[in-house]
């Protein structure tokens, strides 16, 4: 990928942000490799509550992500892996963009953008868990340069996940 990457815009997520977020993912596609189909509202008001509390203690968090004109496209930053199974402990980063904004390289610009923050904040090695059938997604973390470390059976059910790693 030899092409400029976009202006994005990364911010703590506000109140409002949880409806954007409900919004944006409402789309079956883009849930496709997260449950499949979009979440309450509610989920995104603790998730956007969960990421103010992350970045107030830390320093980061998922942020919204915004293209050039504001407009909110998704989330992509890190927090600790809240599960009990897979990389426990650790920080994990992420992305989540709206199918509008597919393919034009936000998920790679956001992603390095929250590598350069969580190093800043004193992180000295991330994952990044992935399904192993979104080729989308492991794309972006070829691009950042993570290598893949261990593959997970994801719990009820027979999905595959594989866990990406990158040192700082």
């Amino acid at each position: 990928m030899n092409r400029a990457l976009p202006d994005v815009q990364l911010r703590v997520p506000t109140d409002e942000d949880a409806f954007a977020w409900h919004r944006v993912f409402g789309d079956p596609e883009v849930m496709e490799f997260h449950g499949g189909a979009a979440a309450e509202l509610s989920v995104y008001e603790e998730l956007t509550a969960r990421q103010r509390r992350h970045d107030a203690e830390r320093g980061f968090c998922l942020w919204t992500m915004t293209d050039a004109d504001g407009e909110v496209i998704g989330f992509t930053g890190a927090q600790p892996w809240p599960h009990a199974w897979g990389p426990a402990g650790e920080i994990e980063i992420g992305w989540r963009l709206g199918r509008a904004h597919w393919g034009r390289g936000y998920a790679t610009a956001a992603a390095l953008a929250t590598l350069e923050r969580v190093r800043t904040a004193g992180v000295r090695s991330v994952v990044a868990m992935v399904d192993a059938r979104n080729e989308r997604s492991v794309a972006v973390t070829r691009r950042l340069g993570m290598t893949p470390a261990e593959t997970f059976t994801v719990p009820g059910g027979l999905r595959r996940g594989v866990c990406f790693r990158l040192e700082l």
